[in-house]
């Protein structure tokens, strides 16, 4: 199945966040449960804070940012697991909190045999990345302080649908986006993987191009490729839009461009290959000029075991 929150690019970000960030915890409380401790990730930012002393709930919910009633909750949690003490103070108004007896002693355990392994899990697979995502990650969060996704959201407007060159690094999204259409619907062929395998071998070096549609806050939807198959000759091929861009044209809008490349590079036989099962696609190319041909599929047709349906780009 496809992953539909990564596919949904930026505008999923927060989800995607928070997918990862529960499978983070889960994993940290295996770690936390392997140390005879009854506790729940999210209850760690807490006795982390007071490490450093007594604390009320406001300078709870500042130090680990988090809101008041968040804070109240974990509390009540960790209280019920006599993990904390309410603290008398000068001031009645306010709520204070310290570790009790039983808290110091799940804290030393949290910091000697938990916390380090965690955080090791975690280097590891930080490693992996380039750049320091740590602070990456504060230059999110500083962002957010400032202005929040909704205050940000509201003050844009969506911009117009952008073409993209080929680049090295987006050809994972053309492989991406033409596996998911082609496996749904059909099976991958061996001229399918040699194609989106090796993009600029296949395709951008001999001659051919490779084209892509970012929609605003949701990234790459579409691509489509003009691949050359002989003097003047340019097969139209592997075209395809995610879901997530429905409703937005990014096909008509991917599919006007990558003719209108065609004719800049002064294509004189542009053609495609499809199959009847391809409805809308076969009636969005009739649309902008595609017709039948019968000499299309004698010739090319073999290519592709899928393939019941030739065109032939003739002009609106």
């Amino acid at each position: 199945m496809a992953d539909v929150v990564a596919q949904m690019g930026p505008a999923f970000l927060g989800t995607r966040l928070k997918r990862l960030g529960e499978r983070m915890q889960a994993g940290a409380a295996l770690v936390t449960a392997s140390a005879g401790l009854a506790l729940q990730p999210g209850q760690m930012a807490v006795l982390a804070a007071l490490r450093t002393g007594r604390m009320s709930v406001g300078q709870l919910s500042e130090a680990c940012g988090t809101s008041q009633p968040g804070v109240t909750r974990t509390l009540g949690q960790l209280r019920d697991l006599a993990m904390i003490d309410e603290v008398e103070c000068a001031d009645q108004r306010s709520r204070v909190v310290a570790l009790s007896p039983k808290g110091e002693a799940a804290l030393a355990v949290l910091t000697r045999e938990v916390w380090p392994r965690v955080g090791m899990a975690a280097e590891q697979i930080l490693s992996q990345l380039e750049g320091d995502f740590l602070a990456s990650l504060a230059v999110i969060e500083r962002a957010l302080a400032e202005a929040s996704i909704g205050e940000r959201g509201l003050r844009v407007t969506p911009g117009p649908l952008q073409l993209r060159e080929y680049d090295d690094a987006l050809a994972h999204h053309f492989h991406d986006i033409n596996a998911e259409w082609i496996e749904a619907m059909f099976r991958l062929e061996a001229t399918d993987r040699e194609v989106l395998e090796n993009p600029r071998s296949r395709i951008v070096d001999p001659g051919g191009c490779i084209l892509f549609v970012e929609a605003p806050g949701l990234g790459i939807v579409g691509t489509c490729a003009l691949q050359k198959t002989g003097p003047g000759a340019f097969e139209l091929t592997k075209m395809g839009v995610r879901e997530t861009a429905r409703g937005l044209k990014a096909g008509e809008f991917l599919l006007e461009a990558i003719i209108a490349r065609a004719q800049a590079l002064e294509a004189t036989k542009l053609y495609l290959l499809t199959s009847h099962v391809c409805e809308a696609a076969i009636h969005l190319y009739e649309k902008l000029g595609f017709v039948h041909d019968a000499e299309i599929m004698a010739d090319y047709g073999a290519r592709y075991e899928r393939c019941d349906v030739a065109m032939r780009y003739r002009g609106r």
